[in-house]
């Protein structure tokens, strides 16, 4: 693996925890409402606006962290529908963005991107090792 992959890829992963846990409404709880726990939103938001991506701008970001115009697109959507939530929690808690009624769409669009990178990823992998993921097919590395 080149040095840029790997770095492409110790980066992406940051992205990906994000998103997943943006998708998962159980982690939200027991983890972002929890003070003693290093994570919050405050956290994910850095990690999608400031420290790995933009998603406000996320066609930057192509070839970079994010794999396709799939990834872009929803990330351009996801930058949208937390900049609503935000407008719709002027207390800027944890607990007001997940109680913004903009919220469940974040969860849904987090969802489908998160589907999206992941499946990014396990291509980007099999094809790396050359393996055939196609569904109903049970091949291993071709030689």
């Amino acid at each position: 693996m080149s040095e840029d992959a790997r770095l492409i890829a110790n980066h992406r992963v940051h992205l990906v925890h994000a998103v997943l846990a943006l998708a998962n409404p159980p982690w939200q709880r027991d983890v972002w409402l929890d003070t003693a726990v290093f994570e919050n939103l405050d956290h994910v938001f850095h990690t999608l606006f400031d420290d790995f991506c933009d998603a406000n701008e996320a066609e930057r970001f192509l070839g970079i962290w994010l794999r396709t115009e799939e990834d872009v697109a929803l990330m351009r959507e996801l930058g949208v529908a937390l900049n609503n939530a935000a407008a719709q929690a002027p207390q800027d808690t944890e607990e007001a963005y997940l109680q913004s009624p903009s919220w469940p769409e974040v969860v849904v669009i987090t969802g489908r991107l998160a589907q999206v990178m992941v499946a990014n990823d396990l291509n980007e992998l099999a094809a790396l090792h050359q393996v055939d993921l196609t569904p109903g097919t049970r091949s291993g590395p071709q030689s």
